[in-house]
């Protein structure tokens, strides 16, 4: 297996342990046994310790010295002040992407938001949710601002498990292409304002999305949105 390959499998694999934990099938606070893991999934135990690293970065599992890692517990106040930065970073890469934006870059993720479009007529979620980390990222690179990059690239390392979970709530794939769709119609035509207001709605929208699913698959009633509401309606004066 080559390390290209190694990697993509690990990638893989981490989605699959956050569904799992997602879904219930891995309880809070368990244990995750690396043998058991690399049973489960038919692999090796060396992508199941990369996965494993991969996903304590999210937050998702803790990595416990000598005691090996367990499904951790995020609390609604950690998850939202984390999609709280990642809205505020994403909405300013956004707003100077609709300034710097070279006419190719522009072209490029007009088309991208075109070929989504199909993904979401054919209901294609794998395929979708892979697109959907591209779009973002061509908007962190078309800010024009490498620090800003790396910092919203962190961020949505620590959420991927979360953000991915979003596209299993009925009717979002449709929702989510949306809102991309009134990100790139401002970036393309240079409007800043909307472009900052646009992208930090959609981010609070995602968070709203994974809250839904979380309830329904525990029959939970969804937490207020009011604090994010009301950070979508000032974003709005901007």
């Amino acid at each position: 297996m080559t390390e290209s390959t190694s990697q993509t499998r690990a990638e893989w694999l981490a989605d699959q342990i956050a569904s799992a934990i997602m879904a219930g099938e891995l309880p809070l606070g368990m244990r995750l046994n690396e043998h058991g893991l690399a049973e489960r999934y038919g692999v090796s135990r060396t992508p199941v310790r990369e996965a494993l690293r991969h996903l304590a970065v999210t937050g998702l599992i803790e990595a416990r010295p000598r005691r090996g890692a367990a499904v951790a517990k995020v609390s609604s106040e950690q998850l939202e002040e984390l999609f709280v930065a990642m809205g505020e970073m994403e909405a300013t890469c956004a707003r100077l992407a609709a300034m710097s934006m070279t006419p190719i870059e522009r072209r490029r993720l007009a088309e991208l938001h075109r070929q989504m479009g199909e993904l979401v007529t054919k209901k294609n979620q794998n395929d979708y949710s892979e697109a959907n980390v591209r779009f973002h990222v061509m908007i962190y690179h078309g800010a024009h601002n490498p620090t800003l990059a790396d910092i919203a690239t962190g961020l949505r390392t620590r959420l991927a498990p979360f953000r991915r979970a979003q596209f299993q709530a009925p009717g979002r794939l449709r929702s989510s292409h949306a809102e991309h769709g009134i990100v790139v119609e401002a970036i393309l035509r240079g409007d800043t304002v909307t472009a900052h207001s646009a992208m930090l709605n959609h981010v609070s929208l995602v968070e709203d999305a994974f809250e839904k699913m979380v309830a329904g698959a525990t029959d939970r009633p969804p937490p207020k949105a009011a604090r994010k509401v009301g950070r979508t309606a000032k974003a709005g004066k901007r």
